[in-house]
């Protein structure tokens, strides 16, 4: 099992980022993401504790459960169906008011199941996508939410 982090300081208050990465319809602005949807609403909220959200990305497809909602500040996941088939034990976002906006931790525990090789492709492979893939849904997270200069035009 493998554990992945991707840390990342968004410009913006941490109400806006708590729902903007906890709608993941939002995560198709990233170019590694084809299609999200909400297939099971949540009891508290849409996005809440037993929500079932499914997943199109560049890497596979996943069916997630949301285990742990409470905003703004974490959200938990587990991945209950995946092609290419995987373990997954964890998936959290944690969010950290700072000076600089708001601190997203995202961290997952997985493995890819294939025998004999799962432990190699999961470390080589498929932690570099997911990393990255994580890292291109912040980046369009601070994009639609960071809070940019405004510029006075003379």
């Amino acid at each position: 099992m493998e554990t992945m982090t991707v840390e990342r300081t968004i410009d913006a208050p941490i109400d806006e980022v708590f729902a903007w990465l906890t709608t993941t319809t939002n995560y198709t602005r990233s170019p590694l993401v084809l299609r999200c949807r909400l297939t099971r609403p949540g009891k508290s909220a849409p996005y809440g504790v037993g929500a079932v959200r499914s997943h199109l990305w560049a890497i596979g497809w996943l069916s997630e459960r949301i285990t742990r909602y409470e905003p703004p500040y974490v959200t938990e996941y587990v991945v209950d169906r995946s092609v290419p088939p995987s373990r997954h034990e964890l998936g959290r976002m944690t969010f950290t008011e700072t000076d600089g906006g708001t601190l997203v931790n995202w961290t997952t525990r997985a493995e890819m199941r294939a025998p004999w090789v799962g432990a190699f492709l999961t470390r080589h492979l498929v932690r570099p996508m997911i990393t990255g893939s994580f890292r291109s849904i912040l980046d369009a997270a601070d994009t639609a939410l960071a809070r940019r200069p405004s510029r006075n035009r003379a």
